[in-house]
């Protein structure tokens, strides 16, 4: 079983779109058997709240399947939990750093990576652009599936 932890700063944009759309894609490649994708947030500010209406209407949108849901913090016990933990930004790359007291194992990436990008995906709390980060996760999680691919984790 491949553990795939997506993270973001609240769990109710980014991370949560990323577990939606990485999870339908394994679905269609006929693996969720072979997964388990979670997504959670590095702060408390969202903590026990749904995913944000923009994400819930672009996963609507592109006819992708809503999972039940509500926002959930990271922590320490998650990294012996998870083989990827996956952050969307810089600033939550540094925040997994200090709340996973680094990262020994190499099991932290900044999701875009898998695309052969620094890029961080943008906040769609602050940007309001639901469309821009949709695409960005689809690059990452096409990226990330490649990966996985070439090492022989899925068929």
């Amino acid at each position: 079983m491949i553990k795939v932890l997506f993270i973001c700063h609240g769990n109710i944009c980014r991370s949560t779109m990323a577990q939606f759309v990485f999870q339908n894609m394994i679905n269609k490649l006929n693996l969720s058997n072979q997964f388990l994708i979670d997504s959670k947030a590095t702060s408390t500010e969202e903590i026990g709240n749904p995913p944000h209406r923009g994400t819930v209407r672009k996963m609507q949108e592109e006819g992708i399947p809503l999972i039940p849901h509500r926002a959930t913090q990271v922590t320490f016990s998650d990294y012996n939990n998870f083989d990827y933990i996956i952050g969307m930004d810089e600033w939550n790359m540094r925040n997994l750093n200090r709340m996973l007291k680094g990262d020994p194992d190499k099991k932290v990436y900044k999701f875009l990576t898998f695309a052969g990008s620094d890029r961080d995906i943008a906040d769609p709390w602050y940007t309001g652009d639901f469309d821009e980060t949709y695409r960005d996760i689809v690059e990452g999680c096409d990226g990330f599936i490649k990966y996985l691919k070439e090492k022989g984790q899925i068929m």
